[in-house]
């Protein structure tokens, strides 16, 4: 019988993945760096398997740690492992002399290490196949991504039969920045939601409105295993005043459907790789900023946090002075077009200060819920006189 002894190593060739190795002289030293976004020099994502170490312990250390683009998203940070990829359970790091440090002893003979949970390219697809089968819901390709893959957009809607209806168009876009996968998390709750034909807030939100989503605006960027950029090494949201078919394809097609549709109400959901919080940013720096668009912020905002525990107004980002919006990121640039409604939802990549979990952190799960809230939110707005 032929007796294979187990050899310790990472691989990272996979959906996803990205990691270097450097060196592996011992379990007690593996020395890994974080690839950088092809084409720029943004890196902080990471998702790679530990294989051949059962029961040893092992130190793996991620040598460019400090100078990630957002260091501080590393200070008390806890890293997310599996042994099967459905569950992912939290485990402290460290971080020392630029150095993020795993001490880990494996159960099993494989692990699995990322940033945030990871949401492949494979399940977006089984989460767009499953949403065509329900009758509400209509799926559309806006076109093909740098890499030529399909950019996909679904519509829920209720038959109108031919009569006007005077809905709202409501958008909901997610993983700009593919390495914030709690976005595309996010919106698979979402979707679960919507495609619920008990649901009484699926019915009451789409006699208001119909519902367009982008469950991932980067396809590009979360199969190469990126942080921030497409496949040309940009970012999205920086790119929404002049998109090009060459640069920023997935950002130009879905602002040319937007043009043809219309756009009444957009939420962006991200992911904040240093803040434990869950906010929403508006866009106050407009010129055409005013007292109604602040009620309509407001009126989400603290409706959001009345509802989910999870969910903050007091922390996040400082609010840019009137005149002084940056007009190429998505919200500013949706908000100045289509006189609406237009926000980012950033979850935190670690957890949550006032509602911690020890063991998962911000988990899927809490995405989950806190899609459901935010359409919750978006009935009540609807049904506002705002």
């Amino acid at each position: 019988m032929m007796n294979i002894k187990a050899i310790v190593q990472v691989n990272q060739n996979f959906d996803a993945g990205n990691i270097e190795v450097v060196s592996i002289e011992h379990p007690s030293n593996i020395q890994l760096k974080i690839r950088m976004d092809n084409k720029s020099n943004f890196y902080q994502w990471f998702y790679f398997r530990l294989s051949g170490a059962k029961h040893t312990p092992c130190t793996l250390k991620i040598l460019n740690g400090a100078e990630a683009s957002y260091p501080d998203g590393f200070k008390n940070y806890r890293v997310l492992y599996s042994y099967n990829r459905k569950e992912w359970l939290r485990h402290g790091t460290t971080l020392k002399n630029g150095v993020l440090s795993i001490d880990f002893t494996p159960l099993f003979d494989a692990v699995y290490f990322a940033y945030f949970v990871p949401y492949s390219m494979e399940r977006h697809h089984d989460m767009i196949a499953i949403s065509q089968k329900v009758s509400h819901c209509s799926h559309q390709i806006l076109g093909q991504t740098l890499d030529g893959q399909d950019l996909d957009l679904l519509k829920l809607s209720l038959p109108n039969h031919g009569k006007r209806t005077g809905k709202k168009n409501c958008w909901m876009i997610a993983r700009q920045h593919p390495g914030e996968t709690m976005a595309e998390w996010w919106m698979e709750g979402c979707i679960e939601n919507l495609l619920d034909n008990e649901s009484e807030l699926t019915r009451a939100l789409l006699k208001q409105c119909d519902i367009y989503l982008v469950p991932n605006m980067n396809p590009d960027g979360s199969r190469r295993g990126h942080l921030r950029t497409n496949a040309a090494g940009c970012n999205l949201n920086r790119e929404w005043a002049t998109p090009t078919l060459k640069a920023s394809a997935e950002v130009f097609l879905v602002k040319e459907a937007m043009a043809e549709i219309g756009v009444d109400f957009l939420l962006d959901v991200h992911g904040d790789e240093s803040l434990p919080y869950c906010f929403i940013a508006g866009t106050e720096g407009l010129n055409e900023w005013n007292d109604e668009r602040q009620a309509q912020l407001d009126f989400y905002r603290n409706r959001l946090a009345k509802i989910n525990a999870d969910f903050q107004t007091t922390k996040g980002y400082p609010r840019n002075p009137r005149g002084e919006a940056n007009m190429t990121m998505s919200t500013v640039q949706i908000a100045h077009l289509h006189k609406c409604l237009a926000m980012t939802l950033e979850m935190p990549f670690k957890d949550t200060t006032a509602t911690p979990d020890q063991i998962y952190g911000w988990s899927t799960d809490r995405c989950k819920r806190l899609a459901h809230s935010c359409l919750v939110v978006l009935n009540h707005f609807l049904g506002s006189d705002l």
